[in-house]
């Protein structure tokens, strides 16, 4: 197996639909890469709710410390999220980007 043929079939399998996908569907993606990107998206919308419903607290007037710390480290682990999706997604993509360029 030469490595244009390996190159070839990893970025076949990059495009390959995935089982029982459609895009009629809200929510559903074709490919793999698409799945990654969608799952990203849940997971921090997941978390955007969680700070949403926490900062809905303190703005109703419980705003004590450790609630307001709460929100804090709520806020900085969907940065983390956030860095590790963008940073995840930009990655695969770029190794995507050189498969096709060797295939």
């Amino acid at each position: 197996m030469t490595s244009s043929t390996v190159s070839s079939g990893l970025g076949m399998m990059a495009a390959t639909p995935l089982a029982g996908a459609g895009s009629s569907k809200k929510g559903t993606s074709d490919t793999w890469f698409e799945a990654l990107a969608d799952a990203w998206g849940q997971t921090l919308d997941g978390e955007a709710g969680k700070i949403q419903q926490m900062s809905d607290v303190i703005g109703n007037g419980t705003d004590n410390p450790s609630q307001i710390t709460q929100l804090t480290a709520e806020s900085l682990r969907m940065s983390f999220m956030s860095q590790s999706s963008q940073s995840s997604i930009d990655s695969v993509g770029k190794a995507l980007e050189t498969m096709a360029r060797k295939s």
